[in-house]
């Protein structure tokens, strides 16, 4: 599948995910529940997929998650904020960097339209 072709099938999730639940809910819930359109859309995913940091030559376990990574190519991000702010946009674009991604979704499931809250990222 081409990148565009899957983030367009994970947003279709997501809008439907929120669509079901609306906004207020924690981010654990719309991540169980992303995984679900996920998996029945046969989508493969992981969750909650170790990120090592990597300093010069040293890898660093830190405990950075990427909360989930489908098909193996486009990390998916969530929040259930009030406003996206630029320490989240830090976030994905580090764990893109890190785990080797082009491709990055930050999805803020915290609004009236999922559409709002939906940011695409390409390095």
């Amino acid at each position: 599948m081409q990148f565009s072709e899957i983030t367009e099938k994970i947003i279709g999730c997501a809008i439907e995910v929120h669509k079901q639940l609306g906004p207020g809910l924690l981010e654990s819930a719309y991540e169980e529940c992303l995984c679900y359109e996920l998996y029945k859309s046969g989508i493969h995913y992981e969750r909650q997929k170790p990120v090592p940091v990597i300093y010069k030559e040293v890898k660093l376990d830190c405990g950075y998650r990427i909360d989930i990574l489908v098909e193996g190519v486009v990390v998916i991000e969530l929040k259930t904020v009030e406003v996206l702010n630029p320490v989240h946009e830090a976030q994905i674009l580090t764990y893109m960097k890190f785990s080797k991604k082009k491709v990055g979704l930050l999805i803020n499931f915290y609004v009236t339209r999922l559409k709002d809250g939906i940011k695409r990222y390409v390095r």
